[in-house]
């Protein structure tokens, strides 16, 4: 699916608890969208977990902190991703296998959203296509994690947008 047209899209960033790599795709992909001046092509941006262990919680502070070294506004309370989002968003793209299973099993039949895992965009190879839970590693998994989504971001509005 592409949308070279022009009406705005929305889109849903998921991983497990919507702590760590979602929220910080969220805030990733809105100042790219923002440095890019494309914000007239999206409706909504937004992130979910799979669960909802952590509903109402901020980021992670790791990913807080990762955000704020790169100089990205990161400001989220964790939700859950619900039968009803698969109607508002066009694309939820989610961080690995595991939230991909759980995706497919919780999209209604007939909803309009396409899913993906986010290293769908990863078109040259340059990364690991599995943007991996850092919640038990330390910082540098974090930074990774960083890198990845930028250049997924990039990748994202490169193909589908432009």
């Amino acid at each position: 699916m592409t949308n070279k047209e022009q009406h705005p899209i929305s889109v849903a960033f998921v991983c497990l608890g919507n702590i760590c790599r979602s929220p910080m795709a969220e805030a990733v992909f809105q100042n790219v969208v923002r440095q890019k001046n494309l914000e007239d092509r999206f409706h909504v941006i937004d992130s979910f977990g799979t669960g909802g262990w952590h509903c109402g919680e901020n980021p992670d502070s790791r990913s807080a902190a990762t955000c704020k070294f790169h100089n990205v506004p990161i400001n989220h309370k964790a939700q859950q991703i619900k039968g009803n989002h698969f109607d508002k968003f066009d694309y939820i793209i989610c961080m690995d296998e595991s939230n991909l299973r759980n995706l497919k099993r919780l999209q209604p039949k007939g909803s309009k959203a396409k899913l993906f895992l986010f290293g769908n965009w990863n078109t040259d190879g340059k990364f690991n296509k599995i943007v991996d839970d850092p919640y038990y590693g330390g910082n540098e998994g974090f930074e990774y994690n960083f890198k990845q989504i930028s250049y997924f971001s990039e990748e994202f509005l490169k193909n589908e947008l432009l």
